[in-house]
């Protein structure tokens, strides 16, 4: 499984992080999360090709909360795609590429992402902070 993992990132409240790559062929989904650590995620954006849904959760501690199911599934494998998270007091807004936006509540709170990992049948090519 391919996984890209920073530990290290300053994303503040109003910030956007912009992803791009391409989505494996024979890709089930893809994970996007976003966190302290990876225990403590703010935000996990998992779209399930399967299922044809987007699950958005969170953790604490390991544990999983109430998971947010959003039936908009415009991502399909093989396609090459782009979409951003922005980071507000009180949510996380999903841009997706054909505009259609998901917002997940902030439920901790979090007004700092120091911890951000991409894994599953998606190739990263750009990362940006903005």
């Amino acid at each position: 499984m391919d996984k890209m993992e920073a530990y290290q990132l300053d994303l503040k409240k109003g910030m956007t992080l912009k992803l791009k790559g391409k989505i494996n062929e024979d890709s089930n989904g893809f994970v996007i999360n976003l966190g302290q650590g990876p225990k403590d995620l703010a935000l996990h954006f998992n779209p399930r090709f399967g299922e044809n849904v987007i699950v958005c959760n969170s953790q604490k501690g390991g544990n999983w909360e109430q998971e947010y199911r959003d039936e908009h599934l415009c991502f399909k494998p093989g396609e090459e795609t782009k979409f951003s998270v922005t980071i507000e007091d009180d949510e996380f807004q999903v841009k997706l590429p054909d505009g259609h936006q998901v917002k997940f509540p902030n439920r901790a709170k979090c007004n700092r992402i120091s911890y951000c990992c991409v894994q599953g049948g998606f190739s990263l090519t750009s990362f940006k902070l903005a």
